[in-house]
């Protein structure tokens, strides 16, 4: 395994595990643009991938892989940016792509529901949503 496929893998398992990446902010000035470029396809194509494990599913189950999957890239990519700038704004859009990729699933799985149930897992959801946006703006952090 190379440096950047290295590099790339521990980001990655961090996202898997909601770790954040202020360490990597120390490398952000090595990262060139090649190297980007090639992290930048290779967070294209486990999206792709992800995207295909969604078809073979179906109905609401297929919605909340997507969105999933749709989410995990969004936030691949704001660490991929953070990682190249360091730049704090950076390490607040990929805790927002978290918040934000975190909602749109619950969202989704509110579907599945009927009724009042359904309306107040969405309260639940977007109640959620604000708070930790809140936190974010507040405090650069979430709970």
């Amino acid at each position: 395994m190379n440096v950047t496929t290295r590099a790339l893998f521990l980001c990655v398992s961090a996202t898997a595990l909601g770790l954040p990446l202020a360490a990597s902010a120390q490398t952000s000035a090595t990262m060139t643009r090649d190297q980007y470029e090639s992290a930048k396809d290779a967070v294209d194509a486990r999206y792709k991938a992800a995207k295909q494990k969604c078809d073979a599913l179906s109905g609401n189950p297929h919605e909340v892989c997507e969105d999933e999957a749709q989410g995990q890239h969004n936030v691949d990519k704001a660490e991929l940016d953070y990682k190249r700038s360091g730049k704090p704004e950076d390490a607040r859009k990929v805790q927002e792509a978290r918040v934000d990729a975190t909602y749109e699933v619950a969202k989704e799985r509110c579907d599945e529901k009927t009724g009042n149930a359904k309306d107040v897992c969405v309260a639940d959801a977007k109640a959620a949503h604000a708070k930790a946006m809140a936190d974010i703006k507040s405090t650069g952090t979430t709970r």
